[in-house]
Protein backbone atom coordinates (compact mmCIF):
# COMPACT_ATOMS: atom_id res chain seq x y z
CA UNK A 1 0.00 0.00 0.00
CA UNK A 2 1.82 3.66 -1.04
CA UNK A 3 0.62 6.09 1.57
CA UNK A 4 -1.64 8.99 0.68
CA UNK A 5 -0.89 12.68 0.29
CA UNK A 6 -1.83 14.33 3.33
CA UNK A 7 -3.75 17.55 3.24
CA UNK A 8 -3.63 18.94 6.44
CA UNK A 9 -6.10 22.13 6.84
CA UNK A 10 -4.62 24.04 9.90
CA UNK A 11 -5.30 27.26 11.38
CA UNK A 12 -5.60 28.36 15.21
CA UNK A 13 -8.07 30.87 14.52
CA UNK A 14 -11.99 30.65 14.02
CA UNK A 15 -13.96 31.84 11.49
CA UNK A 16 -11.44 31.51 8.36
CA UNK A 17 -14.08 29.05 6.11
CA UNK A 18 -11.33 26.23 7.17
CA UNK A 19 -13.85 23.54 7.35
CA UNK A 20 -16.02 24.84 4.32
CA UNK A 21 -12.77 25.02 1.94
CA UNK A 22 -11.45 21.59 3.33
CA UNK A 23 -15.15 20.12 2.19
CA UNK A 24 -15.16 21.59 -1.23
CA UNK A 25 -11.07 20.34 -1.60
CA UNK A 26 -12.00 17.14 -0.82
CA UNK A 27 -15.35 16.43 -2.93
CA UNK A 28 -13.39 18.75 -5.59
CA UNK A 29 -10.85 15.92 -5.60
CA UNK A 30 -13.09 12.82 -5.70
CA UNK A 31 -14.82 14.80 -8.61
CA UNK A 32 -11.50 14.51 -10.42
CA UNK A 33 -11.10 11.00 -10.03
CA UNK A 34 -9.00 10.64 -6.97
CA UNK A 35 -9.76 7.98 -4.31
CA UNK A 36 -10.42 10.81 -0.95
CA UNK A 37 -10.75 10.68 2.54
CA UNK A 38 -11.31 13.24 5.47
CA UNK A 39 -10.68 13.28 8.94
CA UNK A 40 -12.06 15.40 11.31
CA UNK A 41 -10.23 16.38 14.75
CA UNK A 42 -12.62 18.30 16.16
CA UNK A 43 -15.10 16.38 17.68
CA UNK A 44 -17.06 19.26 19.72
CA UNK A 45 -17.95 21.21 16.57
CA UNK A 46 -17.83 18.54 13.83
CA UNK A 47 -18.47 20.67 11.08
CA UNK A 48 -16.66 19.04 8.73
CA UNK A 49 -18.63 15.80 9.83
CA UNK A 50 -21.66 17.49 10.01
CA UNK A 51 -21.59 18.98 6.44
CA UNK A 52 -20.49 15.53 4.63
CA UNK A 53 -23.33 13.67 6.67
CA UNK A 54 -25.73 16.27 4.92
CA UNK A 55 -24.29 15.41 1.63
CA UNK A 56 -24.71 11.34 2.21
CA UNK A 57 -28.12 12.22 3.44
CA UNK A 58 -28.75 14.13 0.01
CA UNK A 59 -27.46 11.73 -2.00
CA UNK A 60 -30.12 9.24 -0.08
CA UNK A 61 -32.57 11.50 -0.98
CA UNK A 62 -32.11 12.53 -4.11
CA UNK A 63 -31.01 8.90 -4.62
CA UNK A 64 -28.19 10.18 -6.84
CA UNK A 65 -24.60 9.86 -7.47
CA UNK A 66 -22.18 12.68 -6.41
CA UNK A 67 -18.60 12.67 -5.37
CA UNK A 68 -18.29 11.78 -1.74
CA UNK A 69 -15.15 11.23 -0.23
CA UNK A 70 -14.95 8.68 3.19
CA UNK A 71 -14.94 10.43 6.19
CA UNK A 72 -14.44 10.25 9.89
CA UNK A 73 -14.04 12.07 12.73
CA UNK A 74 -11.50 11.28 15.62
CA UNK A 75 -13.34 10.36 18.66
CA UNK A 76 -10.28 10.07 20.98
CA UNK A 77 -7.84 13.05 21.28
CA UNK A 78 -4.50 11.28 21.39
CA UNK A 79 -1.98 10.92 19.04
CA UNK A 80 -2.44 6.75 19.25
CA UNK A 81 -6.32 7.05 18.10
CA UNK A 82 -5.22 9.69 15.41
CA UNK A 83 -2.81 7.12 13.92
CA UNK A 84 -5.08 4.39 14.23
CA UNK A 85 -7.65 6.59 12.26
CA UNK A 86 -4.93 7.52 9.69
CA UNK A 87 -4.29 3.66 9.33
CA UNK A 88 -8.14 2.63 8.44
CA UNK A 89 -8.86 5.45 6.00
CA UNK A 90 -5.48 5.18 4.07
CA UNK A 91 -6.47 2.31 3.18
CA UNK A 92 -9.52 3.70 1.23
CA UNK A 93 -7.85 6.91 -0.01
CA UNK A 94 -4.91 8.27 -2.28
CA UNK A 95 -5.60 11.54 -1.23
CA UNK A 96 -6.18 12.48 2.80
CA UNK A 97 -7.92 15.68 3.93
CA UNK A 98 -6.90 16.68 7.59
CA UNK A 99 -8.93 19.13 9.26
CA UNK A 100 -7.51 20.55 12.32
CA UNK A 101 -9.56 22.37 15.28
CA UNK A 102 -9.16 25.67 15.83
CA UNK A 103 -6.57 25.80 18.51
CA UNK A 104 -3.15 24.00 19.16
CA UNK A 105 -3.26 20.93 20.99
CA UNK A 106 -1.10 17.99 20.54
CA UNK A 107 -3.07 16.06 18.45
CA UNK A 108 -2.80 19.43 15.63
CA UNK A 109 0.88 19.50 16.14
CA UNK A 110 0.65 15.49 15.47
CA UNK A 111 -1.57 16.18 12.20
CA UNK A 112 0.52 19.09 11.35
CA UNK A 113 3.88 16.77 10.86
CA UNK A 114 1.74 14.39 8.97
CA UNK A 115 1.75 17.00 5.88
CA UNK A 116 2.51 16.77 2.75
CA UNK A 117 0.59 19.88 1.64
CA UNK A 118 -0.17 21.96 4.88
CA UNK A 119 -3.17 24.81 4.31
CA UNK A 120 -3.63 27.82 6.48
CA UNK A 121 -7.09 29.98 5.26
CA UNK A 122 -7.05 33.16 6.23
CA UNK A 123 -9.41 35.65 5.68
CA UNK A 124 -8.12 39.03 4.31
CA UNK A 125 -7.50 40.94 7.25
CA UNK A 126 -4.57 42.33 9.18
CA UNK A 127 -6.04 40.43 12.42
CA UNK A 128 -6.00 37.19 11.02
CA UNK A 129 -2.58 38.00 9.20
CA UNK A 130 -1.43 38.51 13.00
CA UNK A 131 -1.44 34.84 13.58
CA UNK A 132 1.98 34.50 11.22
CA UNK A 133 3.50 37.81 11.27
CA UNK A 134 3.61 41.38 12.81
CA UNK A 135 3.16 44.45 11.03
CA UNK A 136 4.66 48.11 11.84
CA UNK A 137 1.54 50.17 12.59
CA UNK A 138 2.63 53.21 10.19
CA UNK A 139 4.00 51.36 6.59
CA UNK A 140 2.55 47.88 7.49
CA UNK A 141 5.72 46.26 6.63
CA UNK A 142 6.38 42.88 8.07
CA UNK A 143 8.53 43.59 11.04
CA UNK A 144 8.66 39.91 12.58
CA UNK A 145 7.01 36.37 12.42
CA UNK A 146 4.45 35.42 14.68
CA UNK A 147 4.60 32.54 17.08
CA UNK A 148 2.08 30.33 14.72
CA UNK A 149 4.89 31.03 11.57
CA UNK A 150 7.85 29.79 13.92
CA UNK A 151 5.43 26.48 15.01
CA UNK A 152 5.18 25.71 11.54
CA UNK A 153 9.02 26.22 11.06
CA UNK A 154 10.14 23.43 13.57
CA UNK A 155 6.69 21.01 12.09
CA UNK A 156 8.18 21.50 8.57
CA UNK A 157 11.78 21.18 9.78
CA UNK A 158 11.17 18.00 11.70
CA UNK A 159 9.08 16.60 8.69
CA UNK A 160 11.73 17.25 6.20
CA UNK A 161 14.33 15.11 8.69
CA UNK A 162 12.14 12.18 9.58
CA UNK A 163 10.44 11.72 6.10
CA UNK A 164 13.34 13.13 3.94
CA UNK A 165 11.21 15.83 1.87
CA UNK A 166 9.83 19.40 2.12
CA UNK A 167 6.42 20.12 3.23
CA UNK A 168 4.74 22.71 0.96
CA UNK A 169 2.90 25.47 3.12
CA UNK A 170 -0.08 27.16 1.65
CA UNK A 171 -1.64 30.15 2.48
CA UNK A 172 -5.33 30.38 0.94
CA UNK A 173 -6.59 34.25 1.29
CA UNK A 174 -10.61 33.72 1.90
CA UNK A 175 -12.91 36.16 2.03
CA UNK A 176 -11.44 38.13 -0.24
CA UNK A 177 -13.45 40.93 -1.62
CA UNK A 178 -14.43 41.50 -5.36
CA UNK A 179 -13.50 45.10 -5.21
CA UNK A 180 -9.73 45.95 -4.37
CA UNK A 181 -9.15 48.30 -1.70
CA UNK A 182 -5.66 50.04 -0.27
CA UNK A 183 -5.99 47.14 2.68
CA UNK A 184 -6.55 44.86 0.50
CA UNK A 185 -3.19 45.82 -1.16
CA UNK A 186 -1.75 46.40 1.98
CA UNK A 187 -2.42 43.04 3.28
CA UNK A 188 -1.19 41.55 -0.04
CA UNK A 189 1.81 43.25 -0.11
CA UNK A 190 2.82 42.40 3.46
CA UNK A 191 1.39 38.54 2.80
CA UNK A 192 3.91 38.57 0.35
CA UNK A 193 6.88 39.80 2.40
CA UNK A 194 6.09 37.22 4.73
CA UNK A 195 6.09 34.43 2.18
CA UNK A 196 9.77 35.21 1.48
CA UNK A 197 10.97 35.52 4.50
CA UNK A 198 9.11 31.99 5.95
CA UNK A 199 8.53 29.79 2.94
CA UNK A 200 5.14 29.73 1.87
CA UNK A 201 3.22 30.02 -1.07
CA UNK A 202 -0.11 32.31 -1.58
CA UNK A 203 -3.07 31.72 -3.33
CA UNK A 204 -6.63 33.15 -3.40
CA UNK A 205 -9.40 31.00 -1.90
CA UNK A 206 -13.13 31.46 -1.54
CA UNK A 207 -14.47 34.50 -2.11
CA UNK A 208 -17.13 36.13 0.23
CA UNK A 209 -20.27 34.48 -0.86
CA UNK A 210 -23.62 34.07 1.04
CA UNK A 211 -23.84 30.65 -1.36
CA UNK A 212 -21.32 28.98 0.75
CA UNK A 213 -23.36 29.48 3.66
CA UNK A 214 -26.40 28.16 1.91
CA UNK A 215 -24.40 24.62 0.68
CA UNK A 216 -24.17 23.23 4.16
CA UNK A 217 -27.61 21.79 5.07
CA UNK A 218 -27.95 19.97 1.86
CA UNK A 219 -24.19 19.08 1.86
CA UNK A 220 -23.80 20.39 -1.48
CA UNK A 221 -20.93 22.05 -3.16
CA UNK A 222 -20.16 24.50 -5.97
CA UNK A 223 -19.21 21.18 -8.24
CA UNK A 224 -23.08 20.33 -7.54
CA UNK A 225 -24.91 22.92 -10.47
CA UNK A 226 -27.61 20.35 -10.81
CA UNK A 227 -28.73 20.10 -7.42
CA UNK A 228 -28.45 23.54 -6.59
CA UNK A 229 -31.60 24.77 -8.76
CA UNK A 230 -31.51 28.18 -10.52
CA UNK A 231 -27.75 29.01 -10.96
CA UNK A 232 -26.73 32.56 -11.77
CA UNK A 233 -23.27 34.35 -12.91
CA UNK A 234 -22.52 33.94 -9.38
CA UNK A 235 -22.50 30.76 -8.97
CA UNK A 236 -20.21 30.22 -12.12
CA UNK A 237 -18.23 32.92 -10.80
CA UNK A 238 -17.68 30.55 -7.54
CA UNK A 239 -17.27 27.39 -8.87
CA UNK A 240 -14.09 29.30 -11.21
CA UNK A 241 -12.72 30.39 -8.11
CA UNK A 242 -12.69 26.74 -6.56
CA UNK A 243 -11.19 25.28 -9.40
CA UNK A 244 -8.49 27.66 -9.44
CA UNK A 245 -7.98 26.98 -5.62
CA UNK A 246 -7.44 23.31 -6.08
CA UNK A 247 -5.34 23.91 -9.09
CA UNK A 248 -3.60 26.52 -7.18
CA UNK A 249 -3.00 23.68 -4.60
CA UNK A 250 -1.14 21.51 -6.87
CA UNK A 251 -2.06 18.02 -5.61
CA UNK A 252 0.24 15.28 -7.56
CA UNK A 253 -2.02 12.96 -9.80
CA UNK A 254 -4.41 15.52 -10.12
CA UNK A 255 -3.99 15.36 -14.26
CA UNK A 256 -4.03 11.66 -14.34
CA UNK A 257 -6.48 11.03 -12.00
CA UNK A 258 -8.77 13.37 -14.14
CA UNK A 259 -8.02 11.72 -16.88
CA UNK A 260 -8.72 8.64 -15.66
Amino acid sequence: MTNPHFIVFANEKGGTGKSTTAVHTAVALAASGHRVGVLDLDNRQRTTTRYLENRAATIRRLETELPQPAFGVLETLSEEALAAAIDCLATQCDVLVIDTPGRDDPVARAAILRADTLVTPMNDSFVDLDLIGQVHPENFKITKPSFYAELIWNSRTKRAKAAGKSVDWVVLRNRLQHIQSHNQQRVGAAMDELARRVGFRVIPGLGERVIYRELFPKGLTLLDLKQLGEVGMGHIAARQELREMIAGLGVPGAEQAQAA
